[in-house]
């Protein structure tokens, strides 16, 4: 059997998203094609960690050179425009290193070279994503990295706690199931006919930045729907084992309301917009391509930044009005709301200095900072306290973290062995498709004992109700009003 290599098999031994990965494809199975994969997989890994020793071999030449830098402009930055990685990159605490993939140890290195990198740490949930991987925690002097934020601004988590009778969601199952389907829209491109009315969209800068500007009226549109992807809407059990000062909700049982998703188009379009104009401005080398940063010195600097904070602003909006929504119809208001983003930076103190955190994938958790970290649609999640562990950049995992690709977990998942486990579980699925089955994620167990000394587990948060877009959904159509 001929050997046969995917980009996202190579992605995930640390290849950079690049022409290396054609090259690389092509080589191996031209040149080994009768090697076995993990044989394939170790000559791969080799040249990766050292490409000058094979710059000049008879047949892994081409792979090596696409992964050496350029050499830079004799310029500078500034006028080329090609910046270099430092040689040794600033130290950073990995924490559940068991847990993580290569291809995100890789990114995290790459990072950690970065000239404007000040401190650094991986979160046990960490896997590979682009710029920064996911789980990934970069501090910064002085500058922003787009891809270090996500392409998704201000994606967060948002729980509303409710005294409510936790056999109401059994027995009124069918209440709480169309409810569900009518506070929010799912899809990529879902659209309410209606707008719904928020300050959020009367910020000046939407009238001032032509770049935001020309997506007011998408965003209008989009407020409080909930995108696709892992992004979703579900009610369960909250479980308050004993009464905390800082969560200030009485020991008990109690109905909870769970979303996570983010800034939809506007922070999507905000993302690519910035990427490319820090890439031009500064070429790095291809490992550490989408890393390019901005300085808040800088005119687009200090627009991204502006701009950034609104996109977590109008995420924020999406979930408040999705929660109003469900308040209004519960007829309650919630007891608690508990809420934090995950793809975001902030101006914060390290090292008596103010720094930029880019927290890609993680969930600030300074001293008694409240926060979410959510399992899977059928495993637990979690209400936690921080504990200001500056060896963690005062934050922690912002939930389990992808084990399987949604392209392995499509191919390996079957919609039986989802049932079976929905059934297990007693949890009701509306949409949801392969690729966020239970099983493409860590076991939440395992990766909270990985920060059991970042965090404080104050309350847990058990699904029932699911709600998520699903293979079925279109995810482009234009819905109408709930």
């Amino acid at each position: 059997m001929k050997l046969k290599i995917s980009a996202k098999e190579l992605r995930a031994l640390g290849y950079p998203e690049s022409p290396v990965i054609p090259v690389a494809m092509n080589v191996m199975e031209k040149h080994f094609k009768h090697h076995t994969k993990e044989e394939a997989f170790d000559i791969l890994k080799a040249v990766l960690q050292s490409p000058k020793e094979y710059a000049t071999h008879e047949t892994l030449q081409p792979i090596a050179e696409k992964l050496l830098p350029k050499a830079p402009s004799p310029f500078g930055e500034g006028v080329g425009g090609e910046v270099s990685l430092n040689k040794e990159g600033i130290h950073f605490n990995i924490f559940g290193r068991d847990e993580i993939e290569e291809g995100a140890m890789h990114q995290m290195y790459a990072a950690s070279k970065l000239p404007v990198a000040v401190a650094g740490a991986l979160m046990p949930d960490a896997h590979h994503g682009y710029g920064l991987p996911i789980g990934g925690v970069l501090a910064t002097e002085n500058a922003v990295i787009p891809y270090g934020v996500g392409v998704d601004i201000g994606c967060r988590m948002c729980l509303s706690i409710f005294d409510i009778d936790v056999k109401d969601l059994t027995q009124r199952e069918a209440f709480f199931t169309r409810e569900l389907g009518e506070a929010t829209l799912f899809g990529s491109g879902a659209q309410f006919q209606r707008a719904e009315e928020h300050e959020v969209m009367d910020n000046k800068l939407f009238y001032e930045m032509p770049l935001l500007k020309n997506l007011h009226g998408r965003a209008w549109k989009q407020l409080g729907s909930s995108g696709s992807g892992n992004h979703f809407a579900e009610f369960g059990i909250i479980e308050v084992p004993a009464t905390d000062a800082t969560l200030n909700v009485s020991a008990g049982m109690y109905v909870g309301f769970l979303t996570h998703s983010g800034s939809r188009a506007l922070g999507a379009n905000i993302a690519q917009h910035y990427t490319k104009i820090a890439k031009q401005k500064r070429r790095l080398p291809q490992e550490a391509a989408n890393l390019a940063w901005l300085s808040l010195d800088e005119a687009e600097g200090t627009e991204y930044w502006l701009a950034m904070n609104l996109a977590g602003d109008y995420a924020s909006a999406c979930h408040h009005v999705i929660h109003a929504k469900i308040a209004k119809q519960l007829g309650r208001k919630p007891m608690k709301m508990v809420e934090n983003h995950h793809n975001f930076a902030w101006k914060e103190m390290y090292d008596n200095k103010e720094v930029i955190v880019h927290r890609k994938g993680a969930t600030p958790a300074g001293k008694n900072v409240l926060g979410i970290i959510p399992g899977s649609m059928t495993a637990p999640g979690f209400i936690v306290k921080g504990k200001g562990e500056e060896a963690s950049i005062n934050s922690a995992s912002h939930g389990a973290g992808r084990k399987m690709s949604r392209t392995q977990a499509m191919a390996n998942i079957t919609h039986n062995a989802l049932k079976e486990e929905l059934a297990r579980h007693n949890v009701k699925l509306l949409g949801g498709g392969l690729d966020e089955a239970p099983f493409a994620y860590k076991d939440i167990e395992v990766v909270m004992q990985h920060q059991k000394a970042l965090v404080d587990v104050v309350g847990k948060f058990t699904p029932k109700i699911v709600k998520m877009c699903g293979a079925e959904t279109n995810r482009t159509r234009k819905n109408s009003e709930p």
